[in-house]
């Protein structure tokens, strides 16, 4: 080691600081290499060139470890970097950017001179030139110990190509084209996989002839555009497919995976549980009569890469026609959906910001895109039959099919965000798309560096790499909206605007049915209607639209949500916040998408209460659709009401608040912001303001003229059924009792007959047809039914409780609850139906009988005509009737000694029955996931079809919007449907334990 330099001398070196170095040791391992004891202009150089590489530090130690290898060579490496600047560049920027590369120049420390370039570059070699440099190394391995030299071989290229690629970082050397590292990676497969192919065939063949074998690359392999590190994704075509070809292909990967990197032939027809290797026969038999649509998709890349040509070409030319018809096969549409799920939840939730390839503006987003429009139009235009998508996106702007300058900027974002994978892949040759976490300075800085990003004089490289990957992430998000609808639109255009680009009438419907549009000519009218109108408004729609549409065609009906769109900006044309509100605010406008391609519910309701639209955004405390309560709202409605003396006047205003609160609960239900307890208590207090309003209203108008004058009776409104549970649907009725009382000095029958007068004036102004969901009040749970008298008094009803009521009616009293008009009175008829519905020592064994006897009918022919048993969510196996009969049958059985049985609420009783042991908590646990099930479908089904039903669709389009409505991850109906027959069957088995014992 030599002497450490003067102080004199040390003054005219960089210091340690100013070169980046941190590491304690620097100052020593500078020295120890040489370059720290005198000044000397070579030494100024070559730390200058260090301190350029993307981590200095490690591209040090690395140095001083291949130092410690080489020995008494070192000093032929130093002449060679002190001179040479060529290879201080690619050495140091290698070294600096890869620990892994930097441990494989530790292990073969003489590699370092496949770097040096006394021609001043390195070309690198062609296809042809890797394939024979490989197969040499095969050839000249006579101990068999192939993986070992293949392997050094292998990255000794990787070596190469890392170092050219990156050099530009340290110093001015020769930018190398994205595309050609991709390219010059894939041929550097092929040539392993040959090379492999050769391996095996001597393994596994010993003297006999080899099958003929040809090896299809797929995915980025077979597109020319590979990863440093990747799994090679392949597909075997044989002469025949018998053990000799399988054993053959399975060496092919062992040795591909000990040497190179990991064969997958997942992709092979039947994936993983399908045969390793199939004839070229059985490959065209499988795709003509079972492959589905990711599977064409996945043939955009194929490409022969190692083995026999002959056979590679024969797939190629067999298969490749098939993919330009995939678009038109039946379950396209969905089958696209599908896989969009299943690259979406394959991102976990706490990485998505930070995932490169599977998250939101990332590279899935733009191969996914690229490849669906070559889906889409290739049929008809040979210039898309391209596997690349760099190449894909140049053809899609060439041919019309994209504007020109997206297809510029989204190429730019791919490659940006390729090379970020590039660069995080080197550093330690893992497999990985993920970002460093945005906090840790340190990683995103040596990212930074390693991918040439520059300080810009306000922020450093890693603020400048944090703004870079937002901006790109928005544009790729941006453009994948733009890049399917714009076109669309041009098409559309006014008659004689000149549109370069634009689709043909027949491609625009294809495109259009490729995104999941069921009625593409009608999407595109109304898509004219909206674009074609005059002044600001059409020019604000054509800029809206792409991103619109984009979110539209996510939804399970997007017809419908084009239409529903169309109707409600024409109802808001004279709405100036509208337009700008969709513009300005991508929250808003992305959640009203996503409720009119859901709901046909709702959009009525939006036509009438638009300013509900405005409660779409956020607020500081969260989504401005929660910032109510709904105990608020009700005061509210019934205080607004008050000011009118006019019934007709106040019980319009009365459903002008309730049509805005039925659209602000079922907007928050549909994006998910409310459970299905909150929306039910919600609607329940929205009825009960309802009738607490046209209640006082009718009294008002009713009273006698003298104002000292009292009413004649006090009016009391029961709540019964789902609305005395405070557990009301969307399709809900209310069903009510009204119970009187006579004023001093009132007779009796003067009591009732008034009270009856207010009673069916209650009935018929609520229930006057109009355009908003129905107000209908049902009074057939009274005393007799429909023969009975509307209005008793609270003797009467004591009456008849005592001598006369039938065992459905006590049941039926088990959810009434006093909901409007007095409050004394409505307390007091609960004491006295306490006594009937909670009797001491419980209900009568008679009673039970009745009532499990009553169940067996309801069971047995209830259930309308046509209906399946099995998915009727009301009185279907497990459904409504069956949890609530149960839940029932027990508070009559228990509830004079578990005083916390005396509750209206299902899911309260349930909590009691559990508490008091009188199920196991798995049984209820059973019927409360099948009630909470069953009414989350319920109202799913108004909320889609925007009216009462209790039958759940078959498998189709609105199936799948009802588990988007209800809430299902995903929206897949079909999984949707099974947890539904699931969770029912369990609990129906509950049923038959509670009614059977």
């Amino acid at each position: 080691m030599s002497m450490a330099y003067p102080a004199a001398q040390r003054q005219k070196l960089p210091s340690v600081g100013r070169l980046g170095l941190v590491h304690p040791r620097a100052s020593a391992d500078l020295t120890q290499l040489g370059w720290y004891t005198e000044y000397r202009q070579d030494h100024v150089d070559v730390l200058w060139a260090l301190s350029r590489a993307p981590n200095a530090d490690a591209a040090l130690r690395t140095l001083v470890r291949m130092s410690e290898a080489l020995g008494p060579d070192w000093d032929d490496l130093s002449r060679v970097l002190l001179a040479d600047r060529g290879l201080r560049a690619r050495m140091f920027a290698v070294l600096g950017s890869s620990l892994a590369l930097g441990d494989h120049l530790v292990a073969h420390p003489q590699s370092w001179r496949l770097l040096a370039s006394p021609g001043g570059t390195i070309a690198l070699p062609s296809a042809g030139q890797l394939r024979k440099m490989f197969a040499d190394c095969v050839s000249a391995n006579t101990d068999g110990g192939y993986v070992d030299r293949l392997r050094t071989l292998y990255r000794d290229r990787l070596l190469i190509l890392a170092a050219v690629d990156l050099a530009p970082i340290v110093e001015d050397e020769p930018v190398l084209p994205f595309a050609a590292v991709g390219i010059h990676l894939s041929d550097l497969a092929d040539a392993a996989l040959n090379a492999a192919l050769l391996v095996a065939q001597a393994t596994v063949c010993d003297a006999e002839d080899p099958p003929r074998l040809a090896v299809i690359a797929m995915g980025k392999c077979g597109a020319r555009e590979l990863n440093y590190v990747s799994d090679v994704d392949v597909i075997f075509v044989g002469e025949d497919a018998g053990t000799l070809s399988t054993r053959v292909a399975g060496e092919l990967m062992r040795v591909a995976a000990e040497a190179f990197f990991e064969v997958d032939a997942g992709l092979r027809p039947e994936g993983r549980m399908g045969p390793l290797v199939r004839t070229l026969e059985s490959h065209v038999t499988y795709y003509r009569r079972w492959a589905k649509t990711w599977e064409f998709q996945a043939l955009l890349k194929a490409r022969f890469a190692a083995g026999d040509a002959e056979l590679g070409r024969g797939y190629l030319d067999e298969l490749l026609p098939m993919v330009w018809t995939a678009c038109g096969r039946e379950h396209f549409v969905e089958d696209v959906r599908a896989m969009r799920r299943r690259v979406e939840q394959l991102v976990p939730a706490e990485i998505r910001d930070r995932e490169l390839k599977l998250g939101s503006g990332g590279l899935r987003d733009v191969e996914f895109a690229v490849q669906l429009l070559q889906l889409v139009h290739g049929r008809g235009d040979d210039s898309l039959h391209v596997a690349s998508t760099v190449d894909a996106l140049a053809a899609l702007g060439a041919g019309g099919y994209i504007g020109r300058d997206d297809a510029a900027n989204l190429t730019a974002s791919y490659e940006f965000l390729r090379l970020l994978e590039h660069r995080l892949q080197l550093q330690r040759l893992k497999r990985t798309h993920t970002l460093p976490p945005f906090d840790d300075d340190e990683a995103l800085r040596w990212l930074a560096r390693a991918a040439h990003v520059r300080p810009d004089g306000h922020r450093d490289a890693v603020g400048v790499l944090r703004a870079e990957l937002k901006r790109q992430n928005v544009r790729v998000s941006r453009l994948h909206a733009k890049l399917f609808y714009q076109p669309l639109l041009e098409s559309i255009g006014p008659a004689g605007l000149e549109l370069a680009g634009g689709l043909t009438p027949g491609a625009a419907e294809r495109q259009l049915a490729a995104l999941g549009y069921e009625a593409p000519q009608s999407a595109l009218t109304h898509l004219a209607a909206l674009t074609n109108q005059s002044g600001r408004r059409g020019r604000v729609q054509s800029v809206l639209l792409p991103k619109l549409l984009y979110w539209l065609s996510d939804t399970p009906n997007p017809d419908a949500g084009v239409l529903a769109y169309r109707r409600l900006s024409e109802a808001m044309a004279g709405q100036r916040w509208y337009l700008a509100m969709l513009r300005d605010e991508s929250a808003v406008a992305k959640r009203l998408m996503r409720v009119l391609g859901t709901s046909a519910y709702i959009p009525e309701l939006l036509m009438r209460a638009p300013d509900v639209i405005q409660s779409y955004g956020d607020g500081q405390a969260g989504p401005k659709l929660l910032d109510t309560n709904p105990d608020a709202v009700a005061g509210a409605l019934i205080a607004s009401t008050a000011r009118y003396a006019d019934p007709a006047r106040a019980i319009a205003t009365a459903r002008s608040l309730r049509r805005y609160e039925l659209a602000r609960i079922a907007s928050a239900d549909l994006l998910g912001m409310l459970d299905v307890t909150d929306v039910c208590r919600a609607l329940t207090a929205v009825w009960v303001a309802v009738l607490q309003a046209a209640l006082d209203a009718i009294i008002r108008v009713n009273l006698p003229a003298d104002p000292t004058a009292r009413a004649p009776a006090r009016i009391a409104v029961i709540g019964m059924g789902r609305l005395g549970g405070g557990e009301l649907g969307y399709g809900s009725d209310a069903d009510v009792m009204f119970v009187c009382e006579a004023n001093k000095g009132v007779t009796y029958t003067d009591a009732v007959r008034w009270s009856t007068m207010i009673a069916e004036q209650v009935r018929a102004l609520l229930g006057t047809v109009s355009a908003d969901p129905p107000l209908h009040v049902d009074t057939n749970l009274r005393p007799e039914g429909r023969n009975g008298p509307l209005v008793r008094t609270l003797a009467s009803y004591e009456a008849y409780y005592a001598h006369w009521a039938q065992p459905w009616e006590v049941q039926a009293l088990l959810r009434a609850h006093w909901v409007a008009g007095d409050a004394q009175l409505g307390a007091r008829f609960l004491a006295m139906v306490d006594k009937v519905r909670y009797p001491a020592g419980g209900v009568s064994a008679d009673a039970v009988r009745e009532i499990r006897r009553v169940k067996a009918r309801v069971d047995a022919e209830r259930l309308p005509r046509g209906a399946d048993p099995n998915t009727h969510t009301k009185l279907g196996r497990g459904g409504l009737a069956d949890v609530e009969w149960t839940v029932q049958l027990l508070q009559l059985r228990h509830a004079d000694r578990v005083p916390a049985l005396h509750t209206t609420s299902t899911l309260l009783a349930m909590d009691a029955i559990v508490a008091a042991g009188l199920l196991d908590e798995g049984d209820v646990d059973r019927l409360r996931q099948a009630w909470l099930a069953a009414t989350r479908a319920r109202n799913a089904l108004v909320l889609v079809r925007g009216k009462p039903t209790d039958q759940l669709p078959g498998p189709g389009r609105a199936l799948n919007a009802v588990a988007v409505a209800a809430g299902w991850p995903g929206g897949d109906g079909g999984e949707f449907l099974d947890n539904y027959l699931r969770v029912t069957r369990r609990a129906k088995a509950v049923v038959r334990k509670v009614f059977g014992d």
